[in-house]
Protein backbone atom coordinates (compact mmCIF):
# COMPACT_ATOMS: atom_id res chain seq x y z
CA UNK A 1 0.00 0.00 0.00
CA UNK A 2 1.23 2.85 -0.95
CA UNK A 3 -0.55 5.18 2.24
CA UNK A 4 -0.84 4.65 6.11
CA UNK A 5 -4.20 5.87 8.53
CA UNK A 6 -3.29 8.26 10.77
CA UNK A 7 -5.33 9.95 13.76
CA UNK A 8 -6.77 13.42 12.38
CA UNK A 9 -6.27 14.70 15.79
CA UNK A 10 -2.81 14.24 15.51
CA UNK A 11 -2.81 11.58 18.71
CA UNK A 12 0.12 9.34 17.11
CA UNK A 13 -1.84 6.76 16.16
CA UNK A 14 -1.33 4.82 12.70
CA UNK A 15 -2.58 1.90 10.71
CA UNK A 16 -1.74 0.24 7.75
CA UNK A 17 -3.88 1.11 4.33
CA UNK A 18 -4.46 -2.23 3.49
CA UNK A 19 -6.49 -2.87 6.60
CA UNK A 20 -10.38 -1.88 7.17
CA UNK A 21 -10.28 0.82 9.93
CA UNK A 22 -13.33 3.03 11.06
CA UNK A 23 -12.20 5.63 13.98
CA UNK A 24 -9.05 5.60 15.69
CA UNK A 25 -8.90 2.83 18.53
CA UNK A 26 -7.16 5.40 21.19
CA UNK A 27 -9.53 8.74 20.63
CA UNK A 28 -12.65 7.12 18.84
CA UNK A 29 -11.69 10.22 16.15
CA UNK A 30 -11.93 10.06 12.41
CA UNK A 31 -8.65 8.76 10.93
CA UNK A 32 -7.31 10.36 8.06
CA UNK A 33 -5.11 8.76 4.70
CA UNK A 34 -1.64 10.07 4.73
CA UNK A 35 0.38 8.96 1.57
CA UNK A 36 3.53 7.66 1.47
CA UNK A 37 4.94 9.23 -1.97
CA UNK A 38 4.53 13.00 -3.34
CA UNK A 39 2.86 12.51 -6.09
CA UNK A 40 4.01 14.78 -9.24
CA UNK A 41 1.34 17.54 -10.96
CA UNK A 42 2.94 15.86 -14.18
CA UNK A 43 1.36 12.32 -12.87
CA UNK A 44 -2.13 14.17 -13.37
CA UNK A 45 -4.25 12.12 -16.15
CA UNK A 46 -6.61 13.15 -18.94
CA UNK A 47 -9.76 11.56 -17.46
CA UNK A 48 -12.61 13.95 -17.93
CA UNK A 49 -13.57 12.82 -14.12
CA UNK A 50 -12.13 13.00 -10.54
CA UNK A 51 -9.87 9.69 -11.14
CA UNK A 52 -7.59 12.01 -13.71
CA UNK A 53 -5.67 12.12 -10.18
CA UNK A 54 -5.52 8.51 -9.52
CA UNK A 55 -2.19 9.17 -8.37
CA UNK A 56 -3.57 11.03 -5.53
CA UNK A 57 -6.08 8.48 -4.52
CA UNK A 58 -6.59 5.12 -2.34
CA UNK A 59 -6.36 2.76 -5.11
CA UNK A 60 -3.48 0.11 -5.10
CA UNK A 61 -2.40 -1.69 -8.16
CA UNK A 62 -4.61 -4.09 -9.40
CA UNK A 63 -7.55 -2.78 -7.90
CA UNK A 64 -10.92 -1.95 -9.61
CA UNK A 65 -12.60 1.77 -9.28
CA UNK A 66 -16.13 1.64 -9.25
CA UNK A 67 -16.86 4.54 -10.90
CA UNK A 68 -19.61 6.44 -12.78
CA UNK A 69 -17.77 9.41 -14.07
CA UNK A 70 -17.88 12.07 -10.84
CA UNK A 71 -15.96 14.91 -10.98
CA UNK A 72 -14.65 17.73 -13.24
CA UNK A 73 -17.71 19.59 -12.39
CA UNK A 74 -18.38 23.07 -14.13
CA UNK A 75 -16.71 26.02 -11.93
CA UNK A 76 -18.37 28.90 -13.35
CA UNK A 77 -17.78 32.34 -12.76
CA UNK A 78 -20.81 34.75 -12.18
CA UNK A 79 -19.49 38.65 -12.59
CA UNK A 80 -22.82 40.15 -12.50
CA UNK A 81 -24.03 38.24 -9.00
CA UNK A 82 -20.66 39.06 -7.98
CA UNK A 83 -21.70 42.93 -7.89
CA UNK A 84 -24.77 42.00 -6.36
CA UNK A 85 -22.61 40.28 -3.64
CA UNK A 86 -20.27 42.90 -3.34
CA UNK A 87 -16.99 40.91 -4.17
CA UNK A 88 -14.51 41.53 -7.14
CA UNK A 89 -14.51 37.93 -8.50
CA UNK A 90 -17.24 34.75 -7.86
CA UNK A 91 -17.04 31.57 -8.93
CA UNK A 92 -20.19 28.87 -8.32
CA UNK A 93 -18.57 25.41 -8.14
CA UNK A 94 -21.87 23.05 -9.46
CA UNK A 95 -21.88 20.28 -7.69
CA UNK A 96 -25.26 18.97 -8.67
CA UNK A 97 -23.37 18.25 -12.46
CA UNK A 98 -22.24 15.31 -10.48
CA UNK A 99 -23.59 11.65 -11.13
CA UNK A 100 -26.40 11.33 -8.44
CA UNK A 101 -26.74 15.32 -8.56
CA UNK A 102 -24.25 16.00 -5.67
CA UNK A 103 -21.00 16.01 -4.15
CA UNK A 104 -21.96 13.13 -2.38
CA UNK A 105 -21.04 11.15 -5.57
CA UNK A 106 -17.14 11.50 -5.13
CA UNK A 107 -16.85 10.49 -1.41
CA UNK A 108 -19.35 7.49 -2.01
CA UNK A 109 -17.49 6.09 -4.96
CA UNK A 110 -14.13 5.99 -3.09
CA UNK A 111 -15.98 4.29 0.01
CA UNK A 112 -17.36 2.13 -1.84
CA UNK A 113 -14.19 1.40 -4.05
CA UNK A 114 -12.44 0.50 -0.79
CA UNK A 115 -15.37 -1.44 0.52
CA UNK A 116 -14.82 -3.77 -2.69
CA UNK A 117 -10.79 -3.80 -2.14
CA UNK A 118 -11.65 -4.39 1.06
CA UNK A 119 -14.54 -7.43 0.49
CA UNK A 120 -16.69 -6.67 2.96
CA UNK A 121 -20.19 -8.20 2.57
CA UNK A 122 -22.25 -4.87 2.48
CA UNK A 123 -22.66 -1.23 3.55
CA UNK A 124 -24.67 1.23 5.07
CA UNK A 125 -25.08 4.52 6.07
CA UNK A 126 -27.68 7.19 7.27
CA UNK A 127 -28.60 10.22 4.94
CA UNK A 128 -30.03 13.64 5.25
CA UNK A 129 -30.82 12.76 1.52
CA UNK A 130 -28.00 13.18 -0.71
CA UNK A 131 -25.63 10.83 0.41
CA UNK A 132 -28.68 7.90 0.36
CA UNK A 133 -28.66 8.64 -3.30
CA UNK A 134 -24.79 8.30 -3.98
CA UNK A 135 -24.98 5.03 -1.82
CA UNK A 136 -27.64 3.62 -3.45
CA UNK A 137 -26.16 4.31 -6.98
CA UNK A 138 -22.51 3.13 -6.24
CA UNK A 139 -23.54 0.21 -3.96
CA UNK A 140 -25.26 -0.40 -7.93
CA UNK A 141 -22.46 -0.05 -9.71
CA UNK A 142 -20.36 -2.71 -7.59
CA UNK A 143 -22.88 -4.95 -6.77
CA UNK A 144 -22.62 -4.72 -3.25
CA UNK A 145 -25.93 -4.95 -0.72
CA UNK A 146 -26.59 -1.72 1.01
CA UNK A 147 -28.77 -0.67 3.65
CA UNK A 148 -29.60 3.01 3.83
CA UNK A 149 -31.29 5.23 6.93
CA UNK A 150 -33.46 7.98 6.28
CA UNK A 151 -35.67 10.95 8.42
CA UNK A 152 -38.55 10.28 6.86
CA UNK A 153 -39.08 14.17 6.52
CA UNK A 154 -36.31 13.67 3.35
CA UNK A 155 -37.75 15.86 0.49
CA UNK A 156 -40.14 12.85 -1.43
CA UNK A 157 -37.78 13.31 -4.88
CA UNK A 158 -34.48 11.58 -2.82
CA UNK A 159 -36.47 9.05 -0.82
CA UNK A 160 -37.57 8.16 -4.79
CA UNK A 161 -34.66 8.27 -6.26
CA UNK A 162 -32.87 6.38 -3.62
CA UNK A 163 -35.30 3.32 -3.71
CA UNK A 164 -34.95 3.08 -7.74
CA UNK A 165 -31.06 1.94 -7.14
CA UNK A 166 -33.33 -1.44 -5.48
CA UNK A 167 -31.36 -0.85 -2.11
CA UNK A 168 -32.97 -1.66 0.87
CA UNK A 169 -34.18 1.99 2.52
CA UNK A 170 -35.45 2.06 6.21
CA UNK A 171 -37.53 5.42 7.06
CA UNK A 172 -36.93 6.91 10.72
CA UNK A 173 -38.70 9.49 12.65
CA UNK A 174 -36.59 12.00 14.01
CA UNK A 175 -33.38 13.71 12.05
CA UNK A 176 -30.09 12.42 10.91
CA UNK A 177 -28.98 11.67 14.11
CA UNK A 178 -31.88 8.90 14.56
CA UNK A 179 -30.77 7.82 11.54
CA UNK A 180 -27.18 7.13 12.56
CA UNK A 181 -27.78 5.47 15.46
CA UNK A 182 -30.37 2.98 13.61
CA UNK A 183 -27.45 2.64 11.06
CA UNK A 184 -25.14 2.20 14.15
CA UNK A 185 -27.03 -0.90 15.24
CA UNK A 186 -27.82 -2.42 11.94
CA UNK A 187 -24.10 -2.81 11.15
CA UNK A 188 -23.45 -4.34 14.65
CA UNK A 189 -26.03 -6.95 13.94
CA UNK A 190 -25.30 -7.90 10.87
CA UNK A 191 -21.33 -7.19 9.89
CA UNK A 192 -22.35 -4.40 7.20
CA UNK A 193 -19.92 -1.67 7.33
CA UNK A 194 -20.88 2.28 8.13
CA UNK A 195 -19.95 4.23 5.75
CA UNK A 196 -21.56 7.44 7.70
CA UNK A 197 -19.35 10.86 7.38
CA UNK A 198 -15.85 10.94 8.24
CA UNK A 199 -16.47 7.13 10.38
CA UNK A 200 -14.17 5.73 8.04
CA UNK A 201 -11.21 7.07 5.87
CA UNK A 202 -12.25 6.78 2.48
CA UNK A 203 -15.58 9.47 1.72
CA UNK A 204 -12.96 12.74 2.66
CA UNK A 205 -10.42 11.04 -0.13
CA UNK A 206 -12.98 11.57 -2.69
CA UNK A 207 -14.10 14.94 -1.59
CA UNK A 208 -10.76 16.84 -1.54
CA UNK A 209 -10.59 16.58 -5.41
CA UNK A 210 -12.97 19.64 -5.13
CA UNK A 211 -10.13 20.73 -3.96
CA UNK A 212 -7.67 19.90 -6.47
CA UNK A 213 -10.27 20.76 -9.29
CA UNK A 214 -10.68 24.19 -8.36
CA UNK A 215 -6.77 24.61 -8.39
CA UNK A 216 -6.75 23.37 -11.80
CA UNK A 217 -9.55 25.38 -13.13
CA UNK A 218 -8.04 28.74 -11.74
CA UNK A 219 -5.17 27.99 -13.73
CA UNK A 220 -3.00 26.79 -10.51
CA UNK A 221 -4.15 29.39 -8.42
CA UNK A 222 -6.23 29.70 -5.47
CA UNK A 223 -9.44 31.78 -4.48
CA UNK A 224 -8.74 34.10 -1.33
CA UNK A 225 -12.33 32.34 0.28
CA UNK A 226 -14.40 29.11 -0.53
CA UNK A 227 -17.46 29.17 1.43
CA UNK A 228 -18.64 25.59 1.35
CA UNK A 229 -22.26 24.87 2.56
CA UNK A 230 -21.67 22.50 5.26
CA UNK A 231 -23.59 19.69 7.38
CA UNK A 232 -21.50 16.76 7.92
CA UNK A 233 -18.16 18.64 7.23
CA UNK A 234 -16.59 16.21 5.12
CA UNK A 235 -16.66 18.64 2.05
CA UNK A 236 -14.61 21.47 3.59
CA UNK A 237 -12.40 19.19 5.80
CA UNK A 238 -11.48 17.52 2.24
CA UNK A 239 -10.88 20.99 0.39
CA UNK A 240 -8.75 21.79 2.85
CA UNK A 241 -6.75 18.63 2.76
CA UNK A 242 -6.31 18.85 -0.69
CA UNK A 243 -4.84 22.08 -0.57
CA UNK A 244 -2.31 20.89 1.59
CA UNK A 245 -0.93 18.04 0.21
CA UNK A 246 -0.97 20.10 -3.33
CA UNK A 247 1.68 22.64 -1.22
CA UNK A 248 3.53 19.65 0.04
CA UNK A 249 3.87 18.12 -3.08
CA UNK A 250 4.75 20.94 -4.99
CA UNK A 251 1.31 21.00 -7.30
CA UNK A 252 1.47 24.30 -5.65
CA UNK A 253 4.35 27.12 -4.59
CA UNK A 254 5.05 26.99 -1.24
CA UNK A 255 4.41 30.30 -0.78
CA UNK A 256 1.26 30.78 -1.86
CA UNK A 257 -1.44 31.86 -0.16
CA UNK A 258 -3.92 29.74 1.42
CA UNK A 259 -8.05 30.31 1.00
CA UNK A 260 -10.55 31.00 3.78
CA UNK A 261 -12.47 28.37 4.31
CA UNK A 262 -16.26 29.52 5.13
CA UNK A 263 -19.14 27.61 6.54
CA UNK A 264 -22.56 28.37 5.63
CA UNK A 265 -25.45 26.41 7.51
CA UNK A 266 -28.61 27.33 8.45
CA UNK A 267 -30.15 29.24 11.12
CA UNK A 268 -32.31 26.57 12.30
CA UNK A 269 -29.57 23.75 12.51
CA UNK A 270 -25.87 25.75 12.92
CA UNK A 271 -23.86 23.64 15.44
CA UNK A 272 -20.97 24.40 13.61
CA UNK A 273 -21.43 28.34 13.45
CA UNK A 274 -22.13 28.17 16.70
CA UNK A 275 -18.89 26.16 18.15
CA UNK A 276 -16.96 28.90 15.92
CA UNK A 277 -18.16 31.98 17.44
CA UNK A 278 -17.96 30.59 20.89
CA UNK A 279 -14.75 29.80 20.71
CA UNK A 280 -15.26 26.15 21.06
CA UNK A 281 -13.04 22.56 19.83
CA UNK A 282 -16.36 21.05 19.23
CA UNK A 283 -19.91 21.05 18.67
CA UNK A 284 -22.86 20.69 21.12
CA UNK A 285 -25.61 18.83 19.03
CA UNK A 286 -28.21 21.62 18.16
CA UNK A 287 -32.30 21.25 19.30
CA UNK A 288 -34.66 20.70 17.33
CA UNK A 289 -33.10 21.22 14.07
CA UNK A 290 -35.06 22.75 11.31
CA UNK A 291 -34.29 24.29 7.65
CA UNK A 292 -35.54 22.97 4.25
CA UNK A 293 -32.69 22.37 3.10
CA UNK A 294 -32.02 18.62 4.25
CA UNK A 295 -28.72 18.12 3.68
CA UNK A 296 -27.77 21.02 6.44
CA UNK A 297 -30.37 19.22 9.06
CA UNK A 298 -26.85 17.79 10.78
CA UNK A 299 -27.47 18.66 14.36
CA UNK A 300 -24.27 16.60 15.62
CA UNK A 301 -21.75 16.57 12.93
CA UNK A 302 -19.24 14.13 13.73
CA UNK A 303 -16.56 15.59 11.72
CA UNK A 304 -17.34 18.80 14.16
CA UNK A 305 -13.32 18.84 15.57
CA UNK A 306 -11.69 18.56 12.24
CA UNK A 307 -14.18 21.39 10.71
CA UNK A 308 -13.62 23.84 13.33
CA UNK A 309 -9.74 23.24 13.73
CA UNK A 310 -10.15 23.78 9.67
CA UNK A 311 -11.59 27.10 10.02
CA UNK A 312 -9.27 28.12 12.74
CA UNK A 313 -6.22 26.92 10.00
CA UNK A 314 -7.13 28.88 7.64
CA UNK A 315 -8.37 32.05 9.54
CA UNK A 316 -11.62 31.25 8.34
CA UNK A 317 -15.07 32.05 9.36
CA UNK A 318 -19.23 30.53 9.85
CA UNK A 319 -22.56 32.08 8.79
CA UNK A 320 -25.76 31.25 9.54
CA UNK A 321 -28.64 32.30 7.34
CA UNK A 322 -32.50 32.17 7.75
CA UNK A 323 -34.69 30.79 5.59
CA UNK A 324 -36.19 33.23 3.00
CA UNK A 325 -32.26 34.27 2.74
CA UNK A 326 -31.56 30.73 1.56
CA UNK A 327 -34.37 30.97 -1.13
CA UNK A 328 -33.14 34.05 -2.31
CA UNK A 329 -29.99 33.14 -2.95
CA UNK A 330 -31.22 29.32 -4.66
CA UNK A 331 -33.64 31.17 -6.65
CA UNK A 332 -30.74 34.24 -7.59
CA UNK A 333 -28.68 31.27 -9.07
CA UNK A 334 -31.17 29.88 -11.08
CA UNK A 335 -33.09 33.07 -12.45
CA UNK A 336 -29.88 35.38 -12.64
CA UNK A 337 -27.03 32.24 -13.83
CA UNK A 338 -29.09 29.15 -15.22
CA UNK A 339 -27.72 27.05 -12.15
CA UNK A 340 -30.01 24.53 -11.11
CA UNK A 341 -29.35 25.15 -7.70
CA UNK A 342 -30.17 22.72 -3.98
CA UNK A 343 -31.17 25.12 -0.97
CA UNK A 344 -27.74 24.24 0.28
CA UNK A 345 -26.10 25.94 -2.26
CA UNK A 346 -28.17 28.99 -2.29
CA UNK A 347 -27.27 29.19 1.60
CA UNK A 348 -23.45 29.57 0.76
CA UNK A 349 -24.52 32.26 -1.68
CA UNK A 350 -26.76 33.87 1.19
CA UNK A 351 -24.06 33.52 3.53
CA UNK A 352 -21.40 35.22 1.40
CA UNK A 353 -23.20 38.05 0.57
CA UNK A 354 -23.99 38.77 4.97
CA UNK A 355 -20.06 38.48 4.97
CA UNK A 356 -19.56 40.88 2.59
CA UNK A 357 -22.30 43.07 4.19
CA UNK A 358 -20.70 42.98 7.85
CA UNK A 359 -17.52 43.49 6.64
CA UNK A 360 -16.14 40.07 7.43
CA UNK A 361 -15.01 39.45 3.56
CA UNK A 362 -13.62 42.05 1.73
CA UNK A 363 -15.29 43.43 -1.34
CA UNK A 364 -11.57 42.99 -2.75
CA UNK A 365 -11.84 38.93 -2.59
CA UNK A 366 -11.83 36.42 -4.77
CA UNK A 367 -14.18 33.93 -3.99
CA UNK A 368 -15.40 30.33 -4.55
CA UNK A 369 -19.14 29.33 -3.96
CA UNK A 370 -20.00 25.46 -3.59
CA UNK A 371 -23.29 24.43 -4.46
CA UNK A 372 -23.48 21.04 -3.91
CA UNK A 373 -26.37 19.51 -5.21
CA UNK A 374 -29.49 19.51 -7.84
CA UNK A 375 -32.43 21.64 -7.06
CA UNK A 376 -34.73 18.85 -8.56
CA UNK A 377 -34.03 16.60 -5.82
CA UNK A 378 -36.06 19.00 -3.96
CA UNK A 379 -38.86 20.06 -5.69
CA UNK A 380 -42.26 18.34 -5.38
Amino acid sequence: MSWTLHCSTGCGYTAPGDKLASLCPKCAQPLAVHFDHQPARSSIGTETSLWRYASALPLAKGETRVTLGEGMTPLLELPHVAREVGVRRLWVKDEGQNPTASFKARGLMMAITRAKALGLPGVCVPTAGNAGIALAAYAAAGGMPARIYAPRTTPPPILGSIRAYGVELELVDGHIGDAGKATMQFAKETGFFNLATVREPYRVEGMKTMGYEVAEQLGWELPDAIVYPTGGGEGTIGIWKAIGEMIEWGWLPSEVVRPRMIVAQASGCAPLVRAFHAGDDKATPWENPETHASGLRVPGPFGDRWTLRTLRESHGDAEAVDEAAIRAGTFTLASRAGIDAAPEGGCALAATAQLVQTGRLSRDASVVVFNTGSGASYRW
